[in-house]
């Protein structure tokens, strides 16, 4: 199973995204949230800040969409050319419309629940889908503490995809650190989230390799 880092744009120095995306070239690929101030409590970017860093990105854009209406946004991103665009399951009206859409344009499709979402009712849609973000804690800011009441949930879905033989990544965001990974990986995930823990510390490809090597370590007991 393969480990992939995401290191997250919302915690970098926003005033010199390029700088800061080459700051990550290591990583496998870089979180862009976007948030709409009505979905969740908290305003960032959108089409045209995407659309202006593809062509700067050194990794694939994993673009995260905490926004309302996303049957109607998400298939813009991917038609902008980036490479994976994950919508929330409780915005979307037509989650397998979206998630074949998504597809049809080129690009990986990712669904996502809120730390209250529970996998009931989800798990015919994971044929569908490319990969399953876990919230590890409630959407719409950097920087809060890992919810450990989500690793059941991530063992439900890494079982899940198990039994029906599928090759859907598990991806958690929210609180991954060094302290955190480990758990996250022991309980199923494969693709981190990580924001301050990686640009927040003095060497951010340091960084991204010591939670590669954690969650590696993890997966191989």
């Amino acid at each position: 199973m393969g480990i992939r880092i995401s290191p997250s744009i919302l915690n970098s120095d926003v005033s010199d995204l390029r700088g800061e995306l080459a700051r990550i070239a290591s990583a496998d690929w870089a979180h862009i949230d976007v948030m709409d101030n009505h979905f969740v409590p908290n305003l960032t970017w959108g089409l045209p800040v995407v659309e202006a860093i593809l062509p700067h990105s050194p990794v694939p854009l994993d673009v995260h969409l905490m926004i309302e209406d996303a049957d109607r946004w998400a298939p813009q991103y991917a038609e902008a050319g980036a490479q994976g665009v994950t919508f929330h399951v409780e915005a979307a009206q037509a989650p397998i419309r979206l998630a074949r859409e998504i597809r049809r344009l080129g690009a990986r499709a990712g669904m996502a629940l809120r730390p209250a979402t529970g996998l009931d009712g989800l798990v015919e849609l994971l044929p569908e889908i490319d990969m399953l973000l876990v919230m590890t804690v409630e959407p719409g800011f950097g920087g809060q503490s890992f919810l450990d009441a989500m690793l059941p949930k991530i063992r439900a879905a890494r079982t899940a995809v198990s039994a029906a033989d599928l090759d859907v990544w598990i991806q958690v965001d929210g609180g991954v650190n060094v302290e955190t990974i480990e758990r996250a990986a022991e309980a199923g995930a494969d693709t981190f989230v990580a924001g301050s823990a990686v640009y927040r510390a003095e060497d951010a490809a340091a960084a991204i390799a010591e939670l590669r090597g954690l969650a590696g370590g993890a997966h191989t007991h």
